[in-house]
């Protein structure tokens, strides 16, 4: 066999397996659970005799510092690596926008609204709670306002059977709007430098890159280095550079073009990038986040025992169960928003419930509000871990419940008993309670 034989076999032969590897990536199941799998794993190892392996490893630096990029890795996992996340959020939102659910302004307002109301409940409940508290307590009201879209997703994802795809759909948009409006207040309240050269600088590159999207370049040796040029220019200039991904997303058009063009760029980039986020950069995030050191018993007695700690779980568990569930109500009752025909209330309050989980975002606006004091920084770890794996739960529980629901009103619509070819269910309507 010559040399240029063997490499089209093993081509043949690999292309398939790694074609059947990335469809298998491509699935929310999967990706949560890589997801979940890789949190518990540095959740475990945080808080084993190894856990200075896990920081010394999570705290190494790599990268150019003459470009201001020796970051550790935990830096990079977090603004680097969920940046490609966040541009297959950017594109999904998109399309969903387009020509999808919410291209109806009065069904797109109550996730948007919602967003808005899952912010302040939260932040008055911790505020309430910390209002008399220690001095510089208050510092932290932002910490559980924030949704951490990726953990939230892959529960949601291991949940999901039957569910309709508009419960997906809102807490989508709610979680993008909610990690804006994130970004937004660490920006105006949490960050004492803002380089806006440098972030008028990231408008050439994403104008760039919309431009050529526009015209329907999608080559990578273009594309790629004008992301990259964006990612860096909004990481230099203070911002979240998470944001940079959502921003390229948006850019990219969702509708084909002629009858030649069967799928729009958008649900291309998408089918391309999506197992790259899911099965890698996900997963390292994750990780990396995850690592939180509960300091054995009496560490966690001190730091339930801590308002700051408390207001946390609170503004977590309650305030986005709240503020979530009675704006999205209030919106529609009060204004011509309505929810999707395919969702009820308690839907709603699942999804609410899943807002709860604000691990990656809270974490960082702790670090930045309680900078220095490390005991109150480890109380507000243990505030996050607590109200995020307690909101998880509740949501898994009422969610799974709603799964059945759904799984049984769709097995009922499949069954014929008479046989007349008409399913049993449309004599007898049924609407999810």
């Amino acid at each position: 066999m010559t040399p240029a034989t063997r490499r089209r076999v093993l081509t043949r032969g690999s292309w398939p397996e790694s074609r059947r590897i990335a469809e298998v990536l491509r699935r929310e199941t999967v990706g949560g659970v890589l997801l979940i799998v890789a949190a518990v794993v540095a959740l475990i190892w945080a808080n084993t005799p190894w856990a200075d392996a896990y920081t010394a490893l999570r705290d190494f630096h790599i990268g150019p510092s003459a470009l201001h990029l020796n970051l550790s890795l935990s830096e990079w996992a977090a603004d680097g690596l969920l940046a490609i996340f966040f541009f297959v959020v950017g594109l999904e939102l998109k399309r969903e926008f387009v020509a999808g659910d919410l291209r109806e302004p009065r069904r797109a307002a109550l996730p948007v609204v919602a967003a808005v109301g899952g912010m302040a409940v939260p932040a008055l409940i911790y505020v309430l709670i910390n209002r008399t508290g220690p001095p510089g307590a208050l510092d932290g009201w932002a910490i559980p306002t924030a949704t951490d879209i990726a953990f939230a997703l892959a529960v949601l994802a291991v949940i999901n059977t039957h569910l309709p795809t508009a419960l997906r759909t809102f807490l989508l948009t709610l979680a993008v709007v909610d990690d804006l409006l994130a970004v937004t207040v660490i920006a105006i309240f949490y960050t004492s430098e803002l380089d806006l050269p440098y972030l008028a600088a990231a408008i050439v590159p994403i104008a760039l890159f919309a431009l050529a999207v526009q015209r329907r370049i999608s080559s990578p040796w273009l594309l790629v280095p004008l992301a990259l040029a964006a990612w860096w220019l909004v990481h230099l200039s203070g911002v979240h550079a998470t944001v940079a991904g959502v921003l390229l997303g948006f850019t990219v058009p969702v509708l084909a073009r002629g009858a030649t063009d069967e799928h729009g760029l958008a649900e291309r980039f998408e089918h391309r990038i999506r197992p790259l986020s899911t099965g890698f950069a996900v997963p390292v995030f994750a990780f990396f986040a995850a690592g939180v050191t509960v300091g054995g018993l009496s560490g966690l007695t001190d730091s339930l025992g801590d308002r700051v700690t408390l207001g946390i779980i609170a503004g977590l568990v309650a305030g986005k169960l709240i503020g979530i569930t009675a704006t999205t109500y209030l919106t529609a009752k009060l204004t011509r928003a309505e929810l999707d025909s395919k969702l009820s209330w308690i839907d709603v309050a699942g999804v609410a419930l899943l807002g709860g989980i604000g691990f990656t975002v809270s974490l960082l606006v702790g670090e930045l509000a309680f900078a220095g004091d490390h005991t109150r920084a480890d109380h507000v770890r243990i505030g996050v871990l607590f109200g995020t794996v307690t909101a998880a739960i509740l949501a898994t529980i009422v969610l799974r419940v709603r799964n059945r629901v759904y799984r049984a009103l769709a097995e009922a619509e499949a069954r014929d008993d008479d046989g007349d070819g008409i399913p049993d269910v449309y004599r007898t309507p049924q609407t999810p309670s």
